[in-house]
């Protein structure tokens, strides 16, 4: 059996996923003492955060064509599937050095990279009437994580 995806499907996942990463910063900053390296964390929970907003307003802009689905689905199968994919996929429990700032912020890097992954995949499964050139929307918002990351990694590995 062949899954095809919608957008507002994709951006229900995406806005999990943002729900997953700003929880992700929120317990690492717990255990990191330095203030300013908890203030980032904690920052990054907040543009989670506020790129879930993001989401849910572009998802709310969808036309109905992107909303529909392909799938008979009474029982609500595919909306049960699509929340353990967005719950295990990307900032799932890993095994870190929750008090290593670096730690931290590869493993956060290393969520972003599988989270483009997973919607570069997850776009293919989508047709073009279902809002498929929409999803280019998410990818390009964990792209910009990505380069944030990098950015504070580098910087810590300087100061350090």
């Amino acid at each position: 059996m062949t899954y095809d995806f919608n957008a507002d499907e994709i951006f229900e996942m995406a806005e999990q996923i943002e729900r997953n990463g700003a929880s992700f910063y929120r317990r690492s900053a717990e255990s990191i003492a330095e203030p300013a390296e908890k203030k980032l964390l904690l920052d990054l929970a907040a543009m989670e955060e506020e790129h879930e907003k993001t989401f849910v307003d572009l998802r709310a802009g969808l036309s109905e064509k992107e909303r529909f689905t392909t799938l008979f689905d009474p029982e609500g199968e595919t909306a049960l599937y699509l929340q353990a994919l967005a719950d295990i996929r990307v900032f799932f429990e890993k095994k870190i050095d929750m008090s290593s700032m670096e730690e931290i912020l590869k493993q956060a890097i290393l969520a972003e990279k599988d989270s483009i992954a997973f919607y570069l995949g997850m776009k293919e499964m989508v047709p073009v009437n279902s809002g498929k050139t929409k999803i280019d929307a998410i990818i390009k918002e964990e792209m910009a994580h990505i380069k944030l990351l990098g950015k504070e990694l580098v910087a810590l590995k300087k100061n350090a």
